[in-house]
């Protein structure tokens, strides 16, 4: 089970994440409360031990700005939270995690043809393109080609990670608010916990 720790602002939250075993970390670029500078991501993800792949989340952002930035920032993929079409997505290649809101139900057609190395599901708010902390019916996913890499956000915490494991059956799972004590600061307890359940049910899942 893959999991991502977005969200962050500080480099003792991504040495921690490492230490847990989490397999990347995301920096926001986009506006929100967790924005960081490309200044910033940079200093982190050079600092922070090897490991978590880096994740950088854009929204609506230039072709080329984004690549200027994964370039500076050291970015192992780029999340795409806007309204970035597939050609878009194909000029990123394996590096784009395409997301996308889910408001009841998923456009499966329109997923299917995205093509980017995984897509990311959040839950939807009609103010917020991501970080919303808003869940959603995690079983619809299990409609997508299970060839894809199906990465399931949106108000995951400790308590309900297992859950959505289950439910989805997912490649992965993103998790921001619902392991912080104020946005943009991790708590270290609830990090561990949430990798841990996570890859307890993606154990059970596969049945090891």
């Amino acid at each position: 089970m893959w999991v991502k720790i977005c969200g962050i602002t500080r480099l003792e939250d991504a040495v921690e994440a490492a230490r847990f075993g989490a397999d990347a970390v995301g920096f926001v670029f986009a506006e929100s409360s967790r924005r960081v500078t490309p200044d910033q991501a940079r200093t982190i993800s050079r600092r922070m031990p090897d490991g978590p792949a880096t994740v950088g989340v854009f929204v609506n952002s230039p072709l080329e700005e984004v690549r200027e930035t994964a370039w500076y920032c050291r970015l192992d993929y780029v999340q795409l939270h806007g309204d970035e079409d597939q050609e878009y997505c194909a000029a990123l290649g394996d590096m784009a995690i395409k997301a996308m809101r889910v408001n009841g139900s998923v456009d499966i057609a329109r997923a299917r043809d995205y093509p980017c190395h995984a897509l990311l599901f959040d839950g939807y708010d009609p103010k917020r393109r991501g970080g919303t902390g808003k869940t959603f019916d995690w079983t619809i996913l299990r409609l997508l080609d299970e060839k894809r890499r199906i990465i399931v956000a949106g108000g995951l915490s400790p308590e309900n990670v297992g859950a959505a494991v289950k439910a989805a059956r997912p490649f992965g799972v993103d998790v921001s608010s619902g392991i912080e004590t104020e946005p943009g600061r991790k708590d270290p307890v609830m990090m561990y916990r949430f990798i841990e359940k996570a890859r307890r049910a993606g154990y059970e899942v596969d049945g090891c």
